[in-house]
Formats: structure tokens, C-alpha cells, sequence
């Protein structure tokens, strides 16, 4: 597929960086020959599309002012991976015009090992990254950081306030699990908590996640694509976006997840939506989420690959019996990283469609809990699913 049909070339007169910087070690769709992809680790898509977030139109305009700032950032010591920039998506005649473009953009990188790395526009956009894995026929597992769900009513256009209740709906249904991080009670309809139980997807409260900020590692480590909604950063942090409210992420916890998500083998595509620089004071919004990409590059470039399906001599086994020797659930820990995953057992006759999914990040605390004779959450919420 000849992907550069879709994109609009960087206009380089307008970013500003230099010498030893990230921008003069990425190579850019600059107009004259579409850079060759082969070779590349992850490749940076704009998207100039907000016809459907709604009440924050003007975030189309976020891919060019991010990159700004990213662009004049100095790389870790550790940033090996090449970066390529293909340029922006524009607006199609209409809106699934543009779903399309990125959706066949996304494909294609990830059939060719590379991370597409997403800057919009709206977060409805997610609908048309998870659409990519369809063209892939492969299961997933998305999770948002967002401070409410996007399960609005599906009739009409799909929004940026609906597009989770379109995927859900959506055949064929490619959709495993879905997790929300950093969802505020009073944002959230209780009636939409009960229908997440009921499909046995996860949600991790704000003040949860605070609280033990450690443990949103295993189920960032369990995404396949993450979306991340800058209205769940405060705004006192991240003005540049006309949802946001006084409380949410500070800006040093979107540093760090973004980072665990770099670092998460398994996580192949990444989004950074509803950035609005019509609202934004002194660029500090794409300033945070340049250091956002910044920290998740960094976790990129230091992956250990270190899921438990290699050499036995890269982690250790834990057995434990529980319920009366009913069940025993075996755990992995990995000599690289102590990282921790537990193993869910499935039905042979869906081991094609669910061989990805059997292996669930997990963390010290779900071992504890398995050693006091109690089923973990995540062990029980995916065997249900894989039953």
C-alpha cells in the first residue's frame, strides 16, 4: 500500500530546532521524496480532523503546535530508536474520509513493526486506530486515559463522546478489554459503572490510581492501543484543552504513564487527543505533551522484552493452589524487569482467537492476594472473558 497519498508534508520553515535536538535526528515528509519507513521504530502521524469533538473544535490544530515543542527537546541517553515524521493527516471531504486515511496509515506501520504514534484532533479518532486491527483480524485490548467513559448513544454520527459505544458494537468485534484510567465519580453516570462490571471491563478510579499509582502499571502493560484524553490532565497543568476541569492527572503522573506505556512490549499503537491550542496559555499543553511523547519514547527505547515466552532462564515460575487446591494459578516474574504476569487458562478450541490474551500483566500485590487464598481481580474479570 502506497501510504503516502494520505499525508500532507511538514512545512520545516515553521518548526524551529537545533543542532543534537530530537527534531534534527528525525528524518520528515518534507514535500520533495516520501522518506523510505523501512528501518524507522516509530513514525509520528498528525490528524487535522475535530469535526466531531465536541465543544473543543480547534484541536485539529495540535499536530503542527506539538510539534514544536517536541522537536527542540534533547533526546535521552538512551533514545536509539529512529523516528520518522510522516506528516499530517488532513480532513477528508468527510469524516470517515479521514477514519480511512489513518486506520489504512496505522495498518500498514504495524504490519511493518513500526509504532504509530498519533497526535490529533479528537479522540474519536480511537475508533479509527482500533479499526486498523481489523484490517489485522487481531483481538485487543484498548485503554484510555480519560477522565469519563465515551459511552454516549450511538445513534447519529459517532463522537468524541461515543466512539467506545461504536467499537463495542462494532462487526466483527475485534475488542477484548477495555480499561479506563482516571475516571472522576462525579463525571461519570453510575449507570455506565454497572454496564462496565457487566461486561467485565475495568475502571480505575482518579483517587485509586493515585493512591497506589504503581499498580495502573500491569493494566497499561496490558494495552494494545492507548488513548490518552488530555482533559484527564488538570488544568492548572494543561489549559490547552476546553474540557479539562480543576482536578485530574498532574503532569508528572501523564510523564509516567506514558513512559509505562512506552516500555509495555505488547502496546503497538499510542494516540494524544483533544490537545486545543486556540485555548491553550503559553503552550504549556504542547509543552507537557511533547515531554509526554518524550517520556514514551524513552520507555520505548528501554523495552526489555521480557514476556514470559522466552528462555525459562529469563524469569521465575510461582505455582499457588487456592480454594481448597480447586485452582492453581501460576505467575511469571521476569529476571529483567520483576515485572510480574499470571497465566489464564482457556478453552483449546479458542486458542487461535485468544493466544494474546492468556497471559495477563499483573503485579507483587496479586501474587499477595493469591498466597492469602483469594482469586485476583484481573485473574477472574479475563477468565470470564476467555470462557
Amino acid at each position: 500500500m502506497d501510504i503516502s497519498i494520505f499525508f500532507e508534508p511538514i512545512k520545516l520553515q515553521n518548526i524551529n530546532f537545533s543542532p543534537g535536538t530530537i527534531g534534527s535526528l528525525t528524518l520528515f515528509n518534507n514535500g520533495l521524496d516520501f522518506p523510505d519507513v523501512s528501518g524507522c521504530k516509530i513514525a509520528i502521524i498528525g490528524v487535522n480532523e475535530d469535526r466531531r469533538s465536541i465543544d473543543n473544535l480547534g484541536c485539529s490544530q495540535a499536530p503542527d503546535a506539538v510539534r514544536n515543542s517536541l522537536y527542540k527537546l534533547y533526546p535521552g541517553a538512551n533514545h536509539l530508536a529512529s523516528i520518522i515524521d510522516l506528516g499530517n493527516i488532513s480532513a477528508g471531504h468527510t469524516v470517515e474520509d479521514t477514519y480511512y486515511a489513518l486506520s489504512s496509515a496505522i495498518s500498514f506501520l504495524i504490519k511493518n513493526n513500526i509504532m504509530p504514534l498519533i497526535i490529533g484532533g479528537g479522540q474519536d479518532l480511537t475508533y479509527a486506530n482500533y479499526l486498523a486491527y481489523e484490517n489485522l483480524e487481531q483481538t485487543v485490548n484498548i485503554v484510555t486515559i480519560d477522565s469519563s467513559f465515551d459511552l454516549g448513544p450511538v445513534e447519529g454520527d459517532l463522537n468524541s463522546r461515543s466512539y467506545l459505544s461504536q467499537i463495542i458494537l462494532h462487526e466483527p468485534n475485534y475488542l477484548f478489554n477495555y480499561s479506563n484510567v482516571g475516571y472522576q465519580s462525579y463525571l461519570v453516570d453510575q449507570n455506565l459503572l454497572e454496564l462496565m462490571a457487566k461486561l467485565n471491563f475495568d475502571a480505575h478510579r482518579l483517587g485509586q490510581v493515585r493512591d497506589n499509582f504503581e499498580e495502573v502499571e500491569p493494566v497499561i502493560r496490558n494495552a494494545d492501543i492507548l488513548s490518552f484524553d488530555i482533559s484527564s490532565v488538570r488544568y492548572s497543568d494543561a489549559p490547552g484543552c476546553k474540557s479539562s476541569t480543576p482536578n485530574g492527572f498532574y503532569g508528572e503522573e501523564a510523564c509516567q504513564i506514558s513512559r509505562y506505556a512506552g516500555m509495555s512490549d505488547k502496546l503497538t499503537s499510542i494516540g494524544f487527543y483533544e490537545i486545543n491550542p486556540l485555548n491553550d496559555i503559553n503552550n504549556q499543553t504542547a509543552h507537557l505533551v511533547s515531554q509526554m511523547i518524550w517520556y514514551f519514547i524513552d520507555g520505548y527505547c528501554n523495552r526489555k522484552k521480557d514476556f514470559p515466552i522466552g528462555e525459562k532462564s529469563d524469569y521465575l515460575k510461582y505455582r499457588v493452589a487456592i480454594k481448597d487446591n480447586k485452582h492453581e494459578i501460576i505467575f511469571y516474574k521476569s529476571n529483567k524487569s520483576d515485572r510480574w504476569w499470571m497465566d489464564v487458562p482457556f478453552p483449546v478450541n479458542k486458542k487461535v482467537k485468544y493466544s494474546r490474551h492468556h497471559l495477563v500483566p499483573c503485579s507483587y500485590k496479586d501474587y499477595q492476594v493469591a498466597c492469602n487464598d483469594e482469586m485476583p481481580d484481573r485473574w477472574w474479570t479475563t477468565y470470564l472473558k476467555l470462557s
